[in-house]
């Protein structure tokens, strides 16, 4: 089966009417809202480095989607299509299908469409997606807005993905393999959280980024991390490893003001939220357990380690 035959087949779906010109030429036209800026975002998936390899291909396709549609959401934006680039060692129409089949269950629950991408063959699995969005002119949440007194919090649970990696066939192995991103909260943060990042690379490392870019500390309460039932019957040490190191959670750690906190609050949220800590002057991270510094040395994931 020739690389046009792999696209018609399994990815050549009817794109939304927001699209003007999808799948099938040269490039993907869309014509940008008023007033909007685009968002763009990329993120590829090694097979044996980002998942394992006996993975469930529709968990793949899920993940490739979801992964960055959590970039997506870390910005306030909407998240709107993606392309894909796919490069495979061989045709294995079981596997393309339930792949297909998985990207395509991802794109629909969160209302975006494949627009386009490449096809390749090359002696590994390698999924590049790369992810648009929108968002109004100026309302992107952004990593470099974190101000001294705003509390930090998180959604979800962290350590989860982490975790499962190490006790594969667990329950929690759903989170490793169809990751939620928050995009529904990401939006409802635009014009709330003074800064925001997705939770990829292990909770503590993606905080880090917020203070370094907004030249600020944290202090992280230990006992406020919200951490799964299933990690709570580990020892301490190993539960705070997988839920401040873990990653893989895409989950969003985020900076807000104590006025729009309360705001918050007031508004229908599909995810629960943890306020963990608060910024402070001093530019480092440290921890505290019962109102007592607690030193800690942790490290997320490394690409090139």
């Amino acid at each position: 089966m020739a690389e046009f035959s792999i696209i018609d087949t399994y990815f050549n779906r009817q794109t939304s009417a927001s699209v003007d010109l999808g799948v099938g030429d040269d490039s993907a036209l869309l014509t940008p809202p008023p007033q909007q800026q685009l968002v763009i975002c990329a993120d590829t998936l090694v097979a044996g480095r980002h998942f394992p390899l006996e993975t469930d291909p529709h968990a793949i396709g899920w993940k490739s989607v979801a992964v960055n549609l959590s970039d997506i959401a870390a910005m306030g934006a909407k998240p709107h299509s993606i392309l894909l680039a796919l490069s495979l060692p061989q045709i294995d129409h079981d596997w393309l299908k339930g792949f297909s089949q998985g990207l395509y269950d991802c794109c629909d629950q969160f209302g975006v469409s494949l627009i386009g991408g490449d096809t390749t063959q090359s002696p590994h699995l390698t999924i590049s997606v790369t992810a648009l969005g929108w968002v109004e002119t100026g309302k992107a949440v952004t990593r470099s807005g974190a101000q001294v007194g705003d509390y930090v919090c998180v959604s979800g649970t962290v350590g989860d993905a982490a975790f499962a990696l190490h006790n594969l066939g667990h329950l929690l192995q759903k989170r490793l393999d169809y990751p939620t991103p928050r995009c529904q909260l990401g939006q409802k943060l635009k014009g709330l959280a003074s800064s925001m990042i997705d939770v990829s690379d292990g909770l503590a490392q993606d905080l880090g980024h917020i203070l370094k870019a907004s030249h600020v500390g944290a202090i992280l309460d230990l006992d406020q991390l919200p951490i799964d039932a299933a990690l709570k019957k580990l020892q301490q040490e190993q539960q705070w490893q997988y839920a401040l190191a873990g990653g893989d959670d895409y989950e969003l750690c985020f900076t807000i003001s104590p006025q729009n906190y309360e705001k918050l609050l007031l508004q229908q949220l599909d995810v629960n939220i943890s306020k963990i800590g608060q910024i402070a002057q001093q530019p480092e991270l440290t921890f505290v357990q019962n109102g007592v510094d607690h030193s800690l040395h942790f490290y997320g994931y490394q690409h090139f380690a």
